[in-house]
């Protein structure tokens, strides 16, 4: 049987978004997305998403209000797609997908998203030095809070760059690559 949940980390800028939703329609699977909840959040709280990241090194509460969505997953048997830091290591029976991109790639790929109205930069080297910025914030917090690597890429099933690939075909890599791995098949981990 299959798992029912599918979980997509990575570079920010890499196309989690729009690939889930993609592997959502493939599989009928329901989509949850931490990027929408920071951001909401970060707006309620008057920020931009950095500048959240950074408080969130002193005050718990943030990451325990978007983590608390993921560990309660453990328990349901419905589908879901995840778009999350973090879900990989909350849900650990998961498809553990990390998308990985090149950061000029994903500077482009932010600048042109609508929906991230709460990311405004000034420059596409002001956005460089941010992505970079939030991604080691994450990496660092998650490490210290959880032991978490998000960084060590032996902790996911399927590791792909996007950078040259349409998310269609990303998303075919990961449909295929789950599919394989719950018949007990093998399937190339590095694209």
């Amino acid at each position: 049987m299959l798992n029912t949940k599918i979980t997509l980390t990575g570079d920010l800028g890499s196309g989690k978004s729009t690939v889930s939703r993609i592997l959502c329609e493939r599989t009928g699977f329901e989509y949850i997305s931490t990027g929408q909840v920071q951001r909401k959040l970060a707006r309620e709280l008057g920020l931009d998403t950095l500048e959240m990241n950074r408080r969130a090194d002193t005050d718990p509460t943030i990451d325990e209000r978007i983590d608390g969505i993921f560990v309660a997953l453990g328990h349901d048997p419905n589908g879901y797609v995840i778009d999350s830091r973090m879900a990989w290591f909350f849900l650990p029976e998961s498809f553990k997908v990390y998308l990985k991109t090149d950061v000029q790639v994903a500077v482009q790929r932010i600048l042109s998203d609508p929906e991230r109205n709460s990311e405004q930069y000034f420059s596409a080297e002001e956005a460089a030095q941010k992505i970079l910025a939030r991604k080691a914030s994450e990496n660092a917090r998650f490490l210290a809070k959880y032991g978490a690597d998000c960084s060590d890429l032996n902790n996911f099933d399927l590791v792909i760059d996007t950078a040259e690939r349409s998310q269609a075909v990303v998303a075919d890599l990961i449909f295929e690559g789950w599919k394989a791995k719950y018949k007990g098949e093998p399937f190339a981990r590095f694209w």
